[in-house]
């Protein structure tokens, strides 16, 4: 999927404005802290798809019974 596909409908969203930076101007120390952080921001969101996913299988499960 295009990145211009996925935020066609909010091209002001964050995201969208990190993907589209200019990273040139960004020297090597700034482009591995930015690759930090995201690095972080990626372990954070694969925390929470984690959690999502077992509260899900839980309430699956639950109304099975």
């Amino acid at each position: 999927m295009d990145l211009d596909d996925l935020f066609a409908k909010n091209p002001g969203d964050p995201l969208v404005l990190l993907t589209r930076q200019d990273l040139d101007p960004l020297s090597v120390e700034e482009l591995e802290m930015r690759r930090a952080v995201l690095e972080s921001e990626i372990a954070r969101i694969e925390e929470k798809l984690k959690s999502a996913v077992n509260v899900r299988a839980s309430a699956d499960a639950l109304f099975r019974k």
